[in-house]
């Protein structure tokens, strides 16, 4: 006789909370205790998931290695595009695209609207690196040094540098984190980014206008050049700065007008980043270099310094590894039923689109207090609630918007989390000082839950161009019987 496979359990909530808990621990102790990565943490958190699945609700290692391909397997080009995006950054600076951009933008800045031109040039910054890390621990470094000078409040300065880095690292195409919220719902990259518009230009529109009228209180201050002239000096000491090289930023913005594919995309703008770079002096065995390994400025002005030396393949690898961490422990939950049981107990208070987007936002900030990282605060819940979304008749932009407008901003705001503990060690203002002036970080979730409250820019598959594509593989992924036993899985939870 042959023997029966093993039936298969569906896990309690209890179950289901205890691999987060002891995650959400392990992260706590590895980074307080020991300041590492949050990596292996997460690995471990999989393991455990792993083990409760295999030991008590009666699935196969191979059922838990399925859930972990199936995981990664959604992301790959979204991963690919990471990739392609680190070799765009390496030959955007040798090519002096991004310094040319850094060079014109510092100059805007002005004593009466410093706080705003702050806010400008940050998101120009952010725009050009899809960095927030790098805008703040730069040119935000240079910038509460001048208001220093000026006597403006550093946490408010603060709050502006914060605001205008999160811009671009919510909204530029070269921002892992705009890479990997659609790749978690399910949307195009530049469907998601044309989405985020509706809401990222109120919120930096009321934004902009708060700083100008916080700064109209330092009009007649007298703005210290110095330390603004020694950086724009020393780009000029090791780049040529042409207007000319900022046709290119706008040839790629153009393209994604044009509905060019990203991968496409972002690989003619290396190419046009690898002919900049000759232009700069650079051979094709430099090109090679920071493709692969990025630039590293020697100007002899260390923030400049540390401010170009970023890009290439390899400097993308340690993004591209904790996505896949994430996205493994992400697929044990997810497979083993874990994730469902969470997600719908949530979802028991969401009767709406506005109270869904509510509670989508509410879990993106709740990630982000409890594992203390932006990556994952877009993966899980983005994996909790796709089908969800789709169930309801959504497009997955919807989805992918909410997680990038609370998941990415709202990491700055907790001093514990790696983004929180960064910005607040870079700019050398506590987080608990800074945040209530963050904005644009503020805004942000507010107004994507009010957008789906009030029913603006909600769009359905109806109307989705992209919902075919969405929808059909769906549909012939999985056989009848399939689909029967994931029907009575769910009708089992609910009662629970």
């Amino acid at each position: 006789m042959s023997k029966e496979p093993k039936q298969k359990k569906v896990p309690s909530l209890f179950v289901s909370i205890i691999p987060v808990a002891v995650t959400v621990g392990l992260l706590a102790f590895s980074i307080i205790v020991y300041g590492s990565d949050v990596h292996i943490p997460i690995i471990l958190g999989a393991i455990v998931a792993s083990a409760l699945a295999i030991f008590t609700l009666g699935f196969t290692w191979k059922d838990i290695e399925e859930g972990i391909v199936d995981s990664i397997s959604s992301t790959l080009q979204a991963i690919i595009i990471l990739a392609i995006i680190g070799i765009l950054i390496g030959t955007w600076i040798a090519g002096g695209i991004v310094p040319t951009m850094i060079y014109y933008g510092l100059q805007i800045l002005s004593p009466t609207f410093f706080l705003a031109a702050s806010l400008i040039l940050c998101s120009i910054v952010s725009l050009a690196t899809g960095s927030s890390w790098t805008t703040a621990g730069t040119v935000g470094v240079a910038l509460i040094g001048v208001a220093q000078g000026l006597g403006v409040s550093m946490p408010l300065a603060a709050g502006a540098v914060i605001s205008g880095a999160y811009f671009g690292d919510k909204i530029s195409p070269l921002s892992d984190t705009t890479n990997l919220a659609p790749a978690m719902a399910g949307a195009s990259l530049f469907d998601h980014i044309k989405h985020m518009l509706y809401t990222t230009s109120v919120s930096y529109a009321i934004t902009l206008v708060i700083f100008v009228v916080l700064g109209l209180q330092y009009r007649g201050a007298v703005l210290n050049n110095t330390e603004i002239n020694s950086i724009l000096d020393a780009i000029k000491s090791i780049y040529t700065i042409n207007p000319i090289l900022l046709l290119i930023p706008v040839i790629v913005i153009v393209m994604v007008a044009m509905k060019v594919p990203a991968i496409p995309g972002l690989i003619i703008g290396c190419l046009l980043g690898a002919i900049a770079t000759v232009y700069q002096g650079g051979d094709f065995g430099y090109i090679l270099e920071v493709a692969n390994y990025g630039t590293v400025a020697e100007s002899g002005h260390a923030m400049v310094d540390e401010l170009l030396t970023n890009g290439g393949l390899q400097n993308m690898m340690w993004t591209i590894s904790l996505i896949m961490c994430a996205l493994t422990f992400g697929g044990v939950l997810e497979k083993t039923g874990m994730m469902h049981v969470i997600a719908n107990k949530l979802l028991s208070f969401a009767k709406s689109t506005g109270s869904l987007v509510l509670v989508t936002a509410l879990t993106c900030l709740f990630v982000n207090i409890l594992c203390g990282d932006q990556y994952l605060a877009l993966a899980l819940p983005g994996k909790m609630y796709k089908d969800t979304y789709r169930e309801r008749g959504l497009a997955p932009r919807n989805l992918s918007r909410a997680l990038e407008d609370s998941g990415t901003v709202t990491s700055a705001l907790i001093p514990w989390n790696t983004c929180g503990a960064t910005m607040s060690t870079f700019l050398g203002v506590p987080t608990l000082s800074y945040m209530w002036y963050a904005f644009f970080n503020i805004l942000s979730p507010i107004v994507t839950v009010a957008f789906a409250f009030l029913g603006i820019s909600i769009m359905t598959l109806e109307e989705d161009p992209a919902a075919k594509e969405y929808v059909r593989p769906m549909k012939l992924k999985k056989s009848p019987s399939e689909l029967m036993e994931i029907q009575e899985r769910y009708m089992k939870m609910n009662a629970q």
